[in-house]
């Protein structure tokens, strides 16, 4: 007999052994589970539930526009990655300001500042007139403090009125008193995580042009993202804040496009420019409406603007609203 015939018998049982090792032991193939996999029922809470303690933990937006495959080579963008430096922490509570208003910007839910919004009613030993926590309103004798849902998920807007007007001393002593909670008041919390009920972003196609709508009055959007455009549009040459007109609710910028970042090599040598170069756009807001706000980018210099090109920007701009 063939000397190699004798070993047959051992092989396959090394086969066999090692193939079950590989579903069950050291190598388990879970491309079988997934394979495998069957759905089962949806989880059902009771009618009797209160239904203000649950929302969506991770909502998925409706597409407003259709998809529209770039070319053959197409591929899903990886997640931004957030550059260093300071531009990117955020303070536990910040001051807004637009014309003679003012206002504070809270790292956490209504439902986590108005207790928190009562206890400094209560340590300032102001006198409480009335109090609606459905509204967030806390009337006292000497001024009107309410909270309400910021425009950024997990925000809230806090105010310290009287007459309709600021108080600015009021405003400074809420900083101080949110500030020196900040270390105890988690803002990484679940709580400070928790997304709004409303949708507050949403990006749309409008012929071959890209919107972003808000639905919020004008003049808190223009606030916010004036604040964070200051914040992040900060990079030179690639992404620079270099006028704002608050009359005209428009923002001029320097922003270099994905397009230019990823020009190839054979592209810069036969195109006119042969470094890499950002354009100018403006960043219009116009009201459409009570709480609805458009956001429209427009080309403002002789180099091409796509609308893939508009949809990256805003995308981007988008971001630092929600």
């Amino acid at each position: 007999m063939n000397s190699a015939l004798k070993w047959m018998p051992l092989v396959a049982a090394v086969a066999l052994a090692t193939t079950g090792c590989a579903r069950e032991g050291y190598f388990d193939d879970r491309n079988i589970d997934y394979v495998q996999a069957r759905s089962s029922a949806p989880l059902t809470l009771p009618d009797s539930r209160d239904t203000r303690r649950y929302r969506d933990a991770m909502p998925v937006p409706q597409a407003a526009g259709d998809f529209r495959e770039t070319d053959a080579r197409f591929s899903a963008p990886s997640p931004q990655r957030l550059a260093a430096g300071r531009a990117n922490e955020r303070d536990f509570v910040e001051r807004r300001d637009i014309g003679q208003d003012s206002w504070l910007v809270v790292g956490a839910d209504p439902g986590t500042v108005w207790p928190q919004l009562e206890d400094f009613a209560r340590t300032r030993g102001l006198a409480i007139v009335a109090s609606d926590s459905s509204r967030g309103v806390l009337e006292t004798s000497q001024a009107r403090l309410s909270v309400r849902q910021g425009l950024r998920a997990g925000d809230s807007e806090v105010r310290c009125d009287r007459a309709g007007a600021p108080v600015a001393a009021c405003l400074a002593s809420l900083e101080d008193f949110f500030g020196a909670r900040s270390a105890s008041a988690s803002a990484s919390s679940l709580a400070a995580q928790r997304l709004a009920t409303e949708d507050r972003l949403q990006l749309e196609q409008q012929g071959d042009d890209w919107v972003v709508r808000i639905p919020l009055e004008i003049d808190r959007t223009w606030a916010e993202l004036s604040y964070q455009l200051e914040q992040d549009f900060t990079v030179e040459e690639r992404r620079e804040l270099l006028e704002s007109d608050p009359d005209a609710r428009d923002f001029l910028i320097s922003y270099m496009t994905e397009t230019e970042r990823n020009r190839n090599p054979i592209q810069i040598v036969f195109s006119p420019d042969v470094r890499q170069m950002s354009q100018q756009i403006h960043l219009v807001l116009e009201s459409t409406g009570p709480e609805r706000t458009v956001l429209r980018a427009v080309n403002a210099s002789e180099r091409a603007f796509s609308p893939s090109d508009q949809r990256e920007l805003l995308e981007r701009v988008a971001s630092l609203l929600r």
